[in-house]
Order: structure tokens, then sequence, then C-alpha cells
């Protein structure tokens, strides 16, 4: 099958891209509005950017009718209006309906803190607040943000964001800054309302020697599961 995008509508692109690109993980990220009130919300459009600067990204589509996002009209940069900073928390199984619940689509200025039960916890270098339920928390400066098609629906937008400072639960990292899969228990998108918990894992080196090596899963997992909504 050859599929040419252009001739696909907007749905069918957006089902293409989130039934292929597996698993994503969850940025959980929370903005302030310039009068102070709190939005919380989940993007699985989401990576690391870089360390030298250390940087990350995540993208928030615009509505359905072109209009900005609460997040993104929030985050952008004080010079186009915004505030300029966020807090990308990872999504572990522990706390992934209140993830999910995150994304109702709210009115302006209604927190989905108040919303989903989760805890807003001050941060150090920015104004918006951390989750406390989440085990590591990445405090972000926005840098840029990359508009594919202002205005129009579905548009897509790309934050960059220059993260200040790391907060990690202490069972997550150990003294070496290694991150504990286990103590972290993330979870990932899948298509459609499938999520996916990241349990079952095996080990390969980089280069040539993986092909012959033997994978072997460290450990086996459930399926796949599906939230009740």
């Amino acid at each position: 099958m050859e599929l040419d995008p252009a001739a696909l509508d907007i749905p069918s692109r957006y089902k293409l891209l989130i039934g292929c690109i597996l698993p994503r993980p969850i940025a959980l990220v929370s903005t302030c509005a310039s009068d102070g009130s709190l939005n919380l919300a989940p993007f699985s459009f989401f990576s690391g950017l870089g360390s030298n600067p250390m940087t990350l990204l995540f993208c928030p589509a615009n509505n359905a009718d072109g209009s900005e996002k609460d997040t993104l009209r929030n985050c952008k940069p004080v010079s186009e209006g915004g505030t300029g900073e966020f807090v990308v928390n990872v999504a572990p199984f522990s706390i992934i309906k209140q993830v999910s619940a995150a994304a109702e689509p709210l009115p302006f200025r209604q927190s989905e803190f108040d919303l989903t039960g989760l805890t807003p916890c001050p941060s150090v270098a920015v104004t918006p607040p951390r989750v406390a339920e989440s085990p590591v928390s990445f405090e972000c400066r926005t840098l840029h943000v990359l508009r594919t098609s202002p205005g129009a629906p579905s548009g897509g937008n790309v934050v960059i964001g220059h993260v200040l400072r790391v907060h990690a639960r202490d069972d997550v990292l150990n003294d070496r800054l290694h991150a504990s899969a286990d103590a972290l228990d993330l979870c990932g998108r899948m298509g459609g309302q499938t999520y996916c918990t990241t349990r079952e894992r095996f080990d390969l080196p980089p280069g040539i020697d993986s092909l012959t090596r033997t994978i072997s899963p460290a450990r086996s997992t459930p399926q796949p599961f599906r939230l009740d909504h």
C-alpha cells in the first residue's frame, strides 16, 4: 500500500501517525496562564532533543478551529504573549487514569489539577508547578516554537524547552544517575485509546554485535491495556 498524505483528510493522517509511531512516551505538561491559573495536559508527541544544553520537545497541535491549545497559549515565549515556561512530568502507571483525564477539554483558566486530583508542587526555576505524583519532572524555559501550519486546524507546533532543573524521586536514580525503569514504571501511548507499560525489556549492544545476540525479554508483562473512559 502506498499513500499520499496530501490526498488524505486530516483525521486519516492523524490515525496513521498515532497508529504507526509506537510506543510514544507521554509528557504531562504543566503551565500557568498570565494570571497564574494552572493548566495540565498530556502530549504523546514528545521526546528529548539534546544534552548540550539539555533540551526536550513536545508537540501540541492546534485545535480543530485553528486556535492554540491552552498549553501552547501559556508556554509560548513572552515575546509571543506567553509566559515562556513549562514543566514536563513523566507518566507512570500509578497515575495513568489521571493523565488521561487531564485531556478533558476544559474552558481556559479552569485547572486540570482540580479535575484530576493531581497535586501541584512548587518548582524551583520556573513558575508552573510540578506534579507531585510524577517520579521525574523537567522544569523548562521555552526556547522556540516551530509552527508548521499557523492558524490551521490541527496544525503542528514544536515547543523546544531548555531544561533548567530535573526533579527525580529518590528511588529512581542511583549515584551514577542511572534511572530504574522498574521504579519509573512508565506508560506509553499506542493507537486509539490503547496504552502500554514498559515492563517487558531486553538488552542489545550497539553496532554489529547485536546481530549475533539472542533476544530474551527480561520479564513478562500483561498485554497492552485499555482505560475505561
